[in-house]
Formats: structure tokens, sequence, C-alpha cells
């Protein structure tokens, strides 16, 4: 008997790390607001961003998305993408220094889009397009402050910026302008961007299952294990 319950309770301990290890790998993969793709080249031109929102909270849903653009490095032509059941509120703001362009000055931007009206229920995501005629070409980097606000009053803040090698615990979307020209940029429609920002997501996707589906296997293997001790067991009191 001692030794059947030590087996049981190593296959117990298994299970629950097993069931660990899966939810940690879900969380790896969905827990940030995150932009699509990460990067473009600097001053690129006429392509998409995919903000993607995912449910953190197990009793409430995300019901306003609010996400704020840089003004000191604008983001020139901004449409948005109608989703079903949300309704886009944009907000822009006239610039401290007009932007020259091919096609004139530039003296307003979009500083601001809301989404509000819908729902992003727990263990679901939604992603938020955004078209845009030009990115800036003086920065190396955009950072989108978020907020998001469940049903329950309840609002992240995914306004923090990375400091060093750890990455703080709500970072702010941060789309990376990379050196060339924006001829050189792979990304550069909303053709072109939708199958690379479904890659990176099947990508972390499929880390996330792997990781999940080691984690149960290990489990298995544990309460296996706990079966051939009890067998044993029994056998060693019936001889």
């Amino acid at each position: 008997m001692p030794s059947t319950l030590t087996a049981l309770r190593r296959a117990g301990t298994v299970a629950t790390l097993a069931t660990a290890g899966v939810l940690t790998a879900a969380g790896v993969a969905f827990a940030h607001v995150t932009v699509h793709p990460d990067s473009y080249a600097k001053g690129a031109t006429d392509g998409v961003l995919t903000f993607r929102v995912p449910n953190e909270e197990d009793t409430a849903d995300t019901t306003k998305v609010q996400v704020f653009l840089p003004i000191d490095h604008p983001v020139l032509g901004v449409l948005v993408t109608p989703h079903d059941g949300w309704t886009a509120k944009v907000t822009t703001t006239r610039l401290k220094t007009p932007v020259k362009t091919d096609d004139g000055t530039i003296t307003d931007a979009v500083s601001q889009i809301t989404w509000s009206g819908g729902r992003i229920r727990s263990g679901e995501y939604q992603d938020f397009d955004v078209a845009f005629g030009q990115l800036p070409d003086d920065t190396d980097q955009l950072g989108f402050k978020t907020l998001q606000t469940y049903s329950d009053g309840k609002v992240v803040r995914w306004i923090e910026t990375q400091k060093g090698a750890e990455e703080p615990e709500s970072p702010a979307p941060v789309l990376k302008l990379t050196a060339g020209t924006a001829g050189d940029n792979a990304p550069m429609t909303a053709a072109s961007s939708e199958p690379e920002a479904t890659a990176k997501a099947s990508s972390s996707d499929s880390t996330a299952r792997g990781l999940g589906i080691a984690g149960l296997v290990a489990g298995v293997l544990g309460l296996v294990a706990a079966g051939v001790a009890i067998a044993r067991g029994r056998r060693a009191r019936t001889s």
C-alpha cells in the first residue's frame, strides 16, 4: 500500500505539472496585445498593420480597445477595416511639424482609434486591421500604447516600453522599422502582409500546442506508471 500511495502522489504531481505547462504555453502565445507584422521598412507605403487583442479574463469579455498612434513620428493615411459588431472611432490631431509628401503637406494625422460595441470572449482573440499610406522614416520603431476594457470595468493598460533584455509586464505593441527603402520591404499590401502575420501566429500557436501535447503526454505516462505500481501491489498481496 505505501508504494501504491507513493506512485499515485507522483502521478498526481506529474499531471499537475503537465496541466500547468499547457496553461503556461497558452499564456505565452496569447498573453499580450501585439502588432503584426512586427517590422516594416522605414518609409514603407500602402501597407496594413494588424492589432491582435486576446481576452485574458475568465469571467469578463473585452468590450473596448483603444490604440494610440504616435504623433511625434506620425503614421500617415490611416484607414480602418470594418469588423462585424464593432464600431471604430478615429481621432485626428494637428501635427506640430507638418510632413511633406509627394502628394502635398500633411498637417493632421490619426492619433487614436477606438473599437467598441463588440465582444471578445474568454479564450478568444480579435484582429483589428489598420491600413496606412506611409510610415515614418526618421525612427527605428513605433510604440502603440493600447487600453483594453473589460465588461466588468477592468482596464488593462498595455503601455510599458521595454528597457534592457527583460520584457515589461504590460508591454505596448511595438513595430520595428528597418533600414532600407520602402521598396525593399516585403509586407507592403494587405494581401502580402496577411500571410506573414498568419504564419507568425501559426508558428506561435504550434509552439504552444507542442508544449501542451508534451505536458499531456508526460501526465499520461505518470498515470500509466501509477497503474503499473497498483497492479504490482495487488499481485504481491495475493502471492
